[in-house]
């Protein structure tokens, strides 16, 4: 039955860690319906979020090889620091510092408290009305080669939020860039580069601490992981696979359409789980 919920969760985590609808949220809430009862737990989140990154990694390979040759190059002197792709390589490294910092900070908190469902059905509602609001007024001009350092550390501030289960990653920082009047497809595609630090760093730090400093079930205080190290890896694989299939269609999708559906989709879903929460047929 582990397994078999991890295959479970790992198809979650690869449908929605790309789409504005939060993944973190998706297995939080998916972790309670399935045989465990359980949490999944923050280790285990962040650990199959290897998979769904490495697929961004191999979807955007070519802009990833330039953009950090091109800031290697820039860092010695060989091409002008103002050269676009060395100022995207600057622009990543400083919208990673808010999610680092927060991160770091708040860890405690981030693995227990901030992972209440209730938190998660206010985070799904509250911003599924900010990224509808963002997508209907925001101007849709700016392209990323005018992006900002400002505009970057306000992505960066608006990812680090993606820490509370419900607000989403590509979520929140694609409703700043909307908000900030950048195209969808421009903010959809910042979004998923600037995560590439922040999620790997994140998952592989918690792969160390499974090996380095296991949870022993008589600890006071930890919570024992609910999977183990193989249904671990199998859910982030099947996370990778589903992750390149739904990357692909998202970006295809937000050329074309707006958010709307995703809006919709979480406010019922945070209104729902609510009234679960509510009539006690599931614990917070």
């Amino acid at each position: 039955m582990d397994l078999l919920n991890a295959i479970i969760l790992g198809l979650v985590q690869g449908l929605t860690e790309f789409l504005p609808v939060s993944s973190s949220a998706h297995l939080r809430i998916v972790g309670e319906f399935l045989g465990t009862g359980e949490d999944p737990g923050a280790r285990f989140t962040a650990i199959t979020q290897i998979g769904t990154e490495l697929a961004v990694v191999l979807f955007f390979w070519r802009d990833i090889v330039r953009i950090v040759g091109a800031w290697a190059k820039a860092l010695v002197g060989k091409i002008p620091r103002r050269d676009p792709d060395a100022r995207m390589g600057w622009l990543i490294i400083l919208g990673s510092l808010p999610i680092v910092v927060l991160g770091l900070l708040f860890q405690d908190q981030i693995e227990t408290t901030l992972r209440s469902l209730w938190i998660t059905a206010a985070m799904l509602i509250i911003f599924g009305i900010l990224l509808g609001v963002a997508d209907a007024v925001g101007a849709k001009k700016r392209r990323l080669k005018s992006i900002t350092y400002p505009h970057g550390l306000i992505y960066g501030g608006a990812q680090a939020l993606a820490l509370v289960p419900g607000v989403s990653r590509s979520g929140g920082t694609i409703t700043a860039g909307l908000f900030m009047g950048y195209e969808r497809r421009a903010a959809a595609r910042y979004a998923f580069l600037l995560a590439i630090p922040a999620v790997l760093g994140s998952g592989f730090y918690q792969v160390y601490k499974s090996v380095a400093q296991p949870c022993a079930e008589a600890a006071t205080n930890c919570t024992p992981e609910v999977f183990g190290p193989v249904e671990t890896l199998v859910a982030t694989v099947i996370a990778f696979v589903v992750g390149l299939v739904v990357i692909a269609f998202f970006m295809s999708y937000i050329s074309k359409r707006s958010f709307l559906p995703f809006v919709i989709y979480r406010i019922v879903l945070g209104v729902v789980l609510i009234v679960l929460l509510a009539t006690n047929t599931i614990s917070a």
